[in-house]
């Protein structure tokens, strides 16, 4: 195989749910869910490298994450069958995503391995084969697969592209790790919100489902949401524990973190409609003249 990327490094994006409604329950246990999915340009730094080992080796493990428990290794497994080549690869990550934030980490994680591999590989999926294997390894993996700003229904897998406004965002984490599991086996999660049609859309009026349900297990996510509300629009993202502050400009939101105490986690970042990955991937096409 000649690939004129013998190493891809890619932003693997966070990011956040604009709304969150649950409309009911599946037979299968699943909740159906819509949602605003837009991306943020900040993220973990991967690496990807090819190797004549013809093995998958992730050479920055993550603490406290056996490799066969870690999505970056589940995703590539998943590809290994249809490499049609001799070459493996070895996968960096500068990890800087919390764990259990609610921004989509691992799941962004899975993805960006999805199609650094099928850029690499030459295996040539669409966007839609790989969006259809990203959704075994979990709900939100199709978003990032996709790469672009979407309304999200089903269990978050039926995706229309949708254009919200890029504003900036103070993202801060409380010191706790929330289950998704628990949030929404929950006897006191809304389970009734009335879907909404694509263009009802208004972000700014919804509410996140899930946000009251934590406020009351999590007494640190309840704290920080009332502090960050006195300075700007605030609201949780997924199941948490992450909070997004809505900013007009980038400087208001660098001002508001500085007043948050020190052991809160926080980054600044601008949403986007276009993940970074696709951007990077698309630059590196139409650098090579590739179709």
């Amino acid at each position: 195989m000649n690939t004129p990327f013998p190493t891809i490094e890619l932003r693997s994006p966070a990011k956040l749910n604009l709304f969150l409604h649950v409309n009911g329950r599946l037979k299968n246990g699943y909740h159906e869910l819509q949602t605003l999915f837009q991306f943020l340009n900040y993220g973990d730094t991967m690496r990807f490298t090819l190797t004549n080992e013809n093995c998958i080796k992730l050479v920055t493990p993550i603490e406290g994450v056996p490799d066969e428990d870690n999505l970056i290794v589940k995703a590539a497994q998943k590809l290994i069958p249809l490499n049609n080549t001799s070459f493996g690869v070895d996968i960096e990550i500068e990890k800087i995503l919390p764990m259990g934030g609610g921004i989509g980490g691992g799941s962004s994680n899975a993805a960006t391995v999805l199609l650094a591999l099928n850029k690499l590989w030459q295996l040539n999926l669409s966007l839609q084969e790989l969006a259809d294997i990203g959704l075994s390894l979990g709900a939100d993996v199709p978003i990032f697969v996709k790469g672009i700003a979407a309304f999200a229904e089903g269990v978050g897998e039926k995706l229309v592209a949708a254009s919200p406004k890029e504003a900036w965002y103070l993202v801060s984490k409380p010191n706790c790790h929330i289950s998704t599991q628990e949030v929404f086996q929950s006897p006191d999660l809304p389970r009734n919100t009335p879907k909404i049609l694509a263009e009802q859309l208004d972000p700014e009026h919804r509410q996140n489902d899930c946000e009251a349900v934590v406020i009351k297990r999590y007494p640190e996510v309840a704290k920080l949401l009332s502090t960050l509300i006195e300075y700007a629009p605030s609201r949780m993202t997924g199941t948490g524990a992450c909070i997004f502050t809505r900013c007009a400009t980038e400087q208001e939101a660098c001002h508001i973190q500085a007043q948050l105490p020190p052991e809160i986690d926080s980054f600044v970042a601008q949403g986007v409609n276009q993940s970074p990955v696709h951007t990077a991937l698309d630059i590196l096409t139409q650098a090579t003249g590739e179709k």
